[in-house]
């Protein structure tokens, strides 16, 4: 018996792919429903009212179970309502203990895990083969300390849920992300004046051109690094122009280098004069704020929409072979290099991976554990590529920035093309029953 942890869109595709492969589990979901952040009556989400897909319904959607008809960037009402549904189609809600915390996950000297839950202030210790942990990477805000005391009020992304809270208060947004980006276009509508300050350049791109989403555009012909890299970062200056036509820095670094920012309204309004671009903070004395270029401006209310940071507060980091880097060291962001019964589901971005590159490694995961207990070859092959890892990571060439969420950031086509390359391995020796019996699910 397995334990899967979380209900979100990853820890479902893990749920989905252990039923599908007939390997046992058992579902650990601190909320009442499945959805993660995408259900906004989570206590732990960290979305917002206004918050939509930034990536297109059919680039993201999991390809055996698509979305319904409709705008290419859901409402993120629609999302959990996708997630109940897909929980409902593979019939996974039976399998998960909602309301439920996991305390602790510690190693047994014969190889198994010993996991903790607490439901209803009641605690629960039990034995499992192997963990799955599919939290998610977007609940644990980074919070770094202003320089200096601010009187206003202080809040992060994270916490933010309605515009409400801006109205007619002088707003800074701190950091240029999408989510940063989405919230300070939310508060022109209610501030008396909003400010974004950002201290490195970004690559932004909307969200249409030709009246089409604009992660659905080439891809037709694959362009070598180089050659895509100066063709993409043309191609978006020709359409909105660089950043400093806004007030905004340049980015002093090659396109895909770094996340971009999928956002049609941000330039629109900076443009207009509705938001205005500060550089970094240097100081902060009371509600009074003094940026690096000199400037000073009074704030009521400072938002910190400074992204998030990889939290497990269950297990002990160094059992997530997580040394000095911002992530733990992975072989496909998801193998332990000892451990053959420990998975870390989900930790892994890429620009248009969408939920099925997740399905993927879902299913490669499931497949191995499934072939690993057989004794077949392909898990051994497998399970020596794991052992022989030394921290390598798919990056297709691209110099990512040295930030916090890059450290598991991978290039999409490196990373899908070893799934598939694994999953096809692994299902070679699949037992011919079970495989139909699979593919029948």
């Amino acid at each position: 018996m397995y334990a899967v942890i979380g209900a979100g869109p990853m820890g479902l595709a893990t749920a989905r792919n252990l039923k599908k492969y007939h390997i046992p589990f058992v579902g650990f979901e601190l909320h009442a429903d499945v959805g993660g952040l995408w259900d906004i009556d989570n206590p732990h989400s960290t979305m917002y009212e206004s918050a939509h897909l930034i990536s297109s319904r059919r680039m993201t959607e999991y390809a055996e179970f698509p979305m319904g008809d409709g705008a290419p960037y859901p409402h993120h009402s629609e999302l959990r309502q996708y997630f109940r549904d897909y929980a409902k189609h593979f019939d996974l809600y039976a399998d998960y203990r909602f309301n439920t915390r996991v305390v602790s996950v510690a190693p047994n000297d014969d190889g198994s895990w010993s996991l903790t839950s607490a439901k209803d202030g009641v605690e629960k210790t039990e034995t499992f083969d192997g963990v799955l942990i599919a939290n998610g990477t977007l609940h644990e805000p980074n919070m770094p300390s202003l320089p200096g005391e601010f009187e206003g009020e202080l809040m992060h992304s994270a916490q933010y849920c309605s515009a409400d809270v801006f109205a007619n208060k002088r707003v800074l947004v701190v950091g240029c992300g999408n989510s940063a980006c989405d919230i300070a276009v939310d508060a022109v509508h209610r501030a008396s004046s909003v400010d974004i300050s950002v201290r490195r350049g970004y690559y932004f791109l909307p969200k249409f051109i030709a009246g089409r989403p604009t992660d659905t555009l080439g891809g037709k012909t694959p362009l070598p690094r180089a050659m895509k890299q100066k063709v993409d970062a043309a191609m978006v200056r020709m359409v909105v122009g660089k950043p400093s036509d806004y007030g905004l820095p340049d980015p002093d670094y090659k396109m895909y280098e770094s996340h971009p920012v999928i956002n049609s309204l941000v330039l629109h309004h900076l443009g207009h004069g509705d938001i205005r671009a500060r550089s970094g903070i240097d100081s902060v004395n009371g509600k009074t704020v003094t940026f690096s270029d000199g400037h000073q401006q009074d704030y009521d209310l400072i938002l910190m929409a400074t992204g998030y940071l990889l939290h497990y507060p269950f297990i002990d980091k160094a059992l997530l072979n997580w040394r000095d880097g911002d992530a733990p060291s992975l072989y496909l962001n998801c193998f332990h290099p000892q451990r053959d019964n420990l998975f870390l589901m989900g930790m892994i971005e890429a620009t248009g991976l969408g939920w099925e590159g997740r399905n993927e490694q879902a299913e490669m995961v499931a497949l191995y554990i499934r072939q690993l207990r057989d004794g077949k070859a392909s898990a051994a092959a497998l399970q020596s590529c794991i052992r022989q890892f030394g921290g390598e990571r798919l990056d297709g060439g691209y110099n990512y920035l040295k930030l916090e969420r890059m450290a598991y950031y991978v290039h999409k086509d490196s990373y899908r093309k070893a799934l598939k390359q694994h999953t096809a391995s692994l299902r070679a020796d699949l037992d011919n029953r079970t495989s139909r019996s699979a593919n029948a699910v």
